[in-house]
């Protein structure tokens, strides 16, 4: 039951997230932030979320941003979830590369 609520939680902060940071990289011409994966602990007040950055060159960068901005972009989720949440969830941002490792492989195969 409680991996069913926490399932549903995170796709919903998924969903929100994605929304802010589209709206906010919209103003920054070239780069695109797209919310991969969020996990959410177990009591619900840690939401993990894995940021892809294109192009992965300003990941560091972006990255750097977003923690420094961490305040902000809880309180304009808050204002989104507030109705279906109690507790906003503390987050945490990482960097999602996956798609890099999937690039650097079939370099490597077609070597």
């Amino acid at each position: 039951m409680q991996e069913t609520r926490q399932n549903k939680i995170a796709r919903l902060l998924q969903k929100e997230l994605s929304i802010i940071f589209q709206r906010q990289t919209q103003q920054m011409h070239g780069v695109m932030v797209s919310v991969t994966r969020t996990k959410v602990s177990p009591d619900l007040s840690i939401c993990t979320a894995y940021l892809s950055i294109f192009p992965s060159e300003k990941a560091e960068e972006i990255i750097k941003n977003v923690t420094a901005n961490e305040k902000s972009i809880r309180y304009e989720l808050g204002t989104k979830v507030r109705y279906q949440l109690r507790i906003i969830p503390e987050l945490r941002f990482f960097v999602d590369d996956s798609l890099d490792y999937i690039e650097r492989i079939d370099a490597l195969l077609k070597e």
